[in-house]
């Protein structure tokens, strides 16, 4: 790597942040200045800004998630926020989702690397594994989409009253006032916008926090899901 491309030394926050495991973030974070940037998840700009913008901003996510829950991280990339997320908090049981071969086949490197037996990763897009994955209690995201297509793919795959946290940037109140209309009929029933990371990251992390009633998704989407099972009752009987 080129000087600008150096990947630097963890600051001080990772180490409280990461705690017990802060020795394999800092091998993931090698991995993705290194791995990472040659198969082109991450590009090479990224990398002197991998600490604060990327690990330690999505690993403040756990200040959000609640204890010994299931989530499901939408369209995963590099593995950002989900690994981060698993490295802070080994309560989670934690599905790396992401539709790209490439990616996948890295993730499942850096898991079976780092020792992360709480997590698994799965091929596919969102839309794809509904019925197939087990719906979960949070769904992450970051950098995947606009609100509103995000969560017509992540809404779906909740549990009854789960919720969707999502990394944004300035304008996520916006993104909410813009998608008010779609969140409604995929059986949204509270949002909010939090800041995360006190302490940790300048600026602050900005989710946004989208909840579920007992209809993830409306109507639509739990016709799919009753299907689904039907259809899976069926091949368990044969």
């Amino acid at each position: 790597m080129t000087d600008a491309e150096e990947l630097p030394q963890a600051p001080e926050e990772a180490q409280a942040v990461f705690g017990a495991l802060f020795p394999e973030a800092v091998r993931y974070a090698e991995l993705l200045a290194d791995a990472g940037v040659k198969r082109g998840l991450i590009g090479p700009r990224e990398v002197p800004r991998l600490w604060e913008r990327h690990l330690l901003n999505c690993a403040v996510l756990s200040e959000v998630v609640p204890e010994g829950v299931t989530v499901c991280d939408v369209g995963s990339g590099a593995g950002l926020p989900g690994i981060p997320l698993a490295l802070v908090r080994p309560d989670l049981k934690i599905t790396l989702l992401e539709p790209l071969l490439r990616r996948t086949n890295f993730l499942q490197e850096v898991v079976e690397l780092l020792g992360l037996d709480h997590v698994t990763v799965v091929r596919g897009r969102a839309e794809e594994v509904l019925g197939t994955l087990q719906p979960v209690h949070v769904v992450t995201a970051r950098a995947v989409a606009p609100l509103d297509r995000l969560a017509g793919w992540g809404v779906p795959l909740l549990r009854p009253y789960g919720e969707m946290l999502a990394l944004k940037g300035d304008t996520a109140e916006e993104e909410i006032n813009g998608a008010k209309a779609a969140l409604s009929k995929l059986g949204v029933v509270e949002t909010e916008v939090l800041h995360v990371g006190e302490g940790v990251v300048d600026p602050l992390s900005t989710v946004v926090r989208v909840v579920v009633g007992e209809s993830p998704g409306g109507v639509r989407f739990a016709a799919k899901r009753a299907k689904a099972a039907r259809v899976g009752r069926a091949r368990r009987r044969r």
